[in-house]
C-alpha cells in the first residue's frame, strides 16, 4: 500500500515538474515574442517616421523656394488705410473680456455709422455730395481721403452692403466675425494672409512677417555711451507693456550684456575689410637661366565681407541658448483666438529699425524714448496713419511739429518702409514635421537672405 502511495506522489512531482517547465517555456517564449514584435514595430515606426520626415522636408524646401521667389517678385508691401477700422496697436494688452468689449463696441458704431450712411445715401443725386457723407465719421481727414472708396472699400457708392465688407465683417450683430486687419490687410505682424496647400501627403504652411514691426532687442544694447541710458528706458518701457517682472526683466539684461561682450551692437553695419597674406603656389618657383630656384614673394589679397554678415552673426547670438526665449514665450493672454507674449512682438534677427506705419503702441514708444515724448507721439502716429500712413520720416515731422524736435532725434531709429522680413514655413507629413525660418533684407526687387534656422 505503501509503495502504491509512494509511486502516486512520484508521478504528480513529476507531473508539477513538467507543468512548471511548460510554463517557464510558455513565459520566455512570450518575452521573446513580444520583444521581436516590438522590435519589429520599432523599427517599422522608424522607417514609417523616415519616409515622413523625407516627405515633410521636401514639402518644407519646395515652400521656402517657392515664398522666396513670390517675396522677390513682390514689390515693397503696400500698406492700406483703415480709419473706421478696429486698430491692431493695443491689442496685446487686452484681455480676452476686454478685446471682446472692444470689438462689441466698434461693431455697435459702424451699425450706426451704417444706418445713418444708409440715410444719407439716399439723398445723394450727385457724386460732389460724397463730402457731406465723409463729415460722418469723426475724424477723417477729407484732404487725405481720396474718394469714397477709400472709406467704404466698395466700388460703387450706392451699394451699402459693400461697406459690411471692411475688415471682413460679413455680420456686425456677430462679434465673433469681426477681425482686426494690420497694417497690410492681413492681422498683424503677418504681409499677406498666411498660405496653407498640400504637397503630397505634405500640409505645408507659409507665414510671411514684418520684422521692423517689432521691437529691435539689440537696441538694449547699443555700443553708443549717448544713447545707453535712452536704450534702457526703452526696453524697460516694453517690458512693462508686456507685464514682464522685475526679475525677468533684469535677467534679460544680464543675457544681453553676456551677448554684447562677445559682439558689440551698433545700429550701422559696415562691411569688414581683411587682408590675408597668401604663400606662393609651388608654380610660381621657377629656375633662372643658371638653375638657381627663384622662390616667389607671398601675395597680399584683400577681402570685403559683406555687412549683412553682422546680421547673420547677432541672429545666431539672438536665437542661441544665451537668451531664454522660453521664459519670453510665456503666454501673457491665451484665448481660442489669441496667443499673445513678449516674444511676440521682440525683432530678434538683428533688425535695427522700427516701421512706424506698422508698429503697435508699446514699440513705438520704446522707439521713440531715444527722443523724448513717447507717448503723445505713439498717440499721434496712431490716429494719423490708419487714415493714411506715412510716406518719409519729413512728413511725420510736419505732421507733428509740437514734437519735431524729438522725431528728428528718432530719425536713425525709426522708417516708414519696411525691408526686413522672415519667411516661416512648416511642413507636416504623417508624425514628422519640418520647419524653417528664414531672415530676408529686401530693397525694391533686391533681396539677400541674411539668416537661416531649420528644424
Amino acid at each position: 500500500m505503501s509503495n502504491e502511495v509512494t509511486k502516486r506522489c512520484r508521478v504528480r512531482s513529476r507531473r508539477g515538474i513538467v507543468l512548471l517547465i511548460t510554463l517557464a517555456l510558455l513565459v520566455v517564449l512570450s518575452i521573446v515574442g513580444y520583444t521581436l514584435t516590438s522590435r519589429v514595430a520599432a523599427q517599422r515606426h522608424r522607417d514609417h517616421y523616415i519616409i515622413d520626415y523625407q516627405a515633410a522636408r521636401y514639402g518644407c524646401d519646395s515652400a521656402i523656394k517657392y515664398a522666396l521667389a513670390v517675396l522677390e517678385d513682390m514689390n515693397n508691401p503696400q500698406l492700406i488705410s483703415r480709419p473706421n477700422e478696429p486698430d491692431f496697436s493695443d491689442l496685446f494688452w487686452k484681455s480676452e473680456e476686454e478685446y471682446r468689449e472692444y470689438l462689441a463696441e466698434w461693431a455697435a458704431k459702424m451699425r450706426l455709422e451704417e444706418g445713418e450712411m444708409d440715410k444719407s445715401l439716399s439723398d445723394i443725386n450727385d457724386v460732389n455730395d460724397v463730402n457731406d457723407v465723409r463729415n460722418l465719421f469723426e475724424g477723417n481727414d477729407v484732404n487725405d481721403v481720396c474718394s469714397v472708396n477709400e472709406i467704404y472699400g466698395a466700388n460703387d457708392i450706392n451699394n451699402i452692403n459693400d461697406f459690411n465688407e471692411i475688415g471682413g465683417v460679413t455680420d456686425l450683430n456677430d462679434v465673433n466675425l469681426v477681425t482686426v486687419r494690420g497694417p497690410y490687410g492681413p492681422p498683424w505682424p503677418f504681409v499677406t494672409e498666411p498660405v496653407e496647400f498640400q504637397i503630397g501627403s505634405t500640409t505645408v504652411r507659409i507665414e510671411i512677417e514684418d520684422e521692423n514691426a517689432k521691437y529691435p532687442i539689440g537696441w538694449a544694447m547699443l555700443a553708443d555711451v549717448e544713447a545707453e541710458r535712452e536704450a534702457e528706458a526703452g526696453l524697460e518701457t516694453f517690458c512693462e507693456w508686456m507685464s514682464i517682472e522685475r526679475e525677468q526683466i533684469d535677467s534679460l539684461k544680464e543675457q544681453l550684456g553676456e551677448i554684447s561682450e562677445i559682439k558689440p551692437f551698433k545700429l550701422e553695419f559696415k562691411p569688414i575689410k581683411i587682408v590675408e597674406r597668401r604663400a606662393a603656389s609651388a608654380r610660381s618657383k621657377r629656375r633662372t637661366r643658371r638653375g638657381r630656384r627663384r622662390v616667389a614673394q607671398s601675395r597680399t589679397v584683400r577681402k570685403t565681407i559683406p555687412a549683412s554678415v553682422h546680421v547673420t552673426d547677432f541672429a545666431k547670438l539672438f536665437h542661441s541658448g544665451l537668451i531664454d526665449t522660453e521664459s519670453l514665450a510665456r503666454p501673457t493672454i491665451e484665448s481660442e483666438s489669441r496667443e499673445e507674449s513678449a516674444l511676440k512682438y521682440m525683432g530678434m534677427w538683428a533688425s535695427r529699425k522700427v516701421n512706424i506705419n506698422t508698429a503697435p503702441r508699446h514699440v513705438l514708444e520704446a522707439a521713440f524714448t531715444f527722443g523724448g515724448d513717447a507717448d503723445k507721439i505713439a498717440e499721434e502716429i496712431i490716429q494719423r496713419r490708419r487714415i493714411k500712413p506715412f510716406s518719409d520720416v519729413e512728413e511725420l515731422r510736419k505732421s507733428l511739429l509740437r514734437y519735431s524736435d524729438s522725431a528728428e532725434k528718432c530719425e536713425k531709429y525709426i522708417t516708414t518702409a519696411s525691408d526686413f522680413f522672415t519667411i516661416r514655413v512648416t511642413a507636416v507629413s504623417g508624425v514628422a514635421k519640418a520647419s524653417a525660418v528664414i531672415a530676408i533684407s529686401k530693397e525694391g526687387k533686391k533681396m539677400e537672405k541674411v539668416a537661416v534656422l531649420s528644424g
